[in-house]
């Protein structure tokens, strides 16, 4: 009976200790949901977009009033203008020309361009209210700052599916973003024969 009236007390206490709490006190702040996908050149990343589209389409409709905004990201590689050849005990260093850097720099534009493009396509085929951005620079770090200042809900990202030696020496975008990223992260792992 002892045991009884203390379970009995404990309820009670709780039940006692839990605030109050009115729906019509907490205020609502409606803001825009932001989804950022990461694309490459790979049909892994373009895969990861179509996924996102497919399934998250009601959410970032361009007719709905209070549809989320769907963010593009593809991230240049920076060109470096030198290559040091520290091959022998006279190592050399090249320096690239003015030409060969704008030449470089307007093929990284125009694929960029191309990239994007497909994306806008597949997003404006279903209606999803989409923006592009190009950025310079590592791809691990850029999108993951890009998410911090764009206060995104979520990324997506695709997977290559590298092997563990090639991802220990490359390095894995996917992999690096799960764990630096400021919000959840949607890595989709494409179906086999995909990039």
């Amino acid at each position: 009976m002892a045991k009884d009236q203390a379970t009995a007390a404990m309820e009670t206490s709780t039940v006692e200790k839990q605030p109050e709490t009115r729906e019509a006190e907490t205020p609502s702040v409606t803001r825009t949901k932001r989804m950022m996908v990461a694309i490459d050149e790979s049909d892994s990343s373009f895969y990861a977009l179509q996924w996102v589209i497919d399934h998250f389409s009601t959410l970032l409709m361009t007719t709905e009033a209070e549809s989320g905004m769907l963010t593009v990201v593809h991230v240049q590689s920076p060109f470096h203008h030198f290559a040091a050849f520290p091959a022998g005990p006279g190592g050399a260093t090249v320096y690239a020309s003015s030409s060969m850097i704008e030449s470089v720099k307007k093929a990284q534009q125009e694929t960029s361009a191309a990239l994007l493009s497909r994306a806008l396509q597949m997003c404006r085929a279903k209606q999803i209210r989409t923006e592009t951005l190009v950025l310079e620079g590592d791809a691990k770090d850029m999108i993951c700052q890009a998410v911090e200042q764009m206060h995104v809900d979520l990324l997506v990202v695709g997977s290559r599916g590298l092997g563990k030696i090639r991802r220990a020496f490359l390095g894995s975008v996917s992999d690096y973003c799960a764990h630096h990223a400021n919000c959840p992260i949607l890595i989709v792992k494409p179906p086999k024969g995909v990039d």
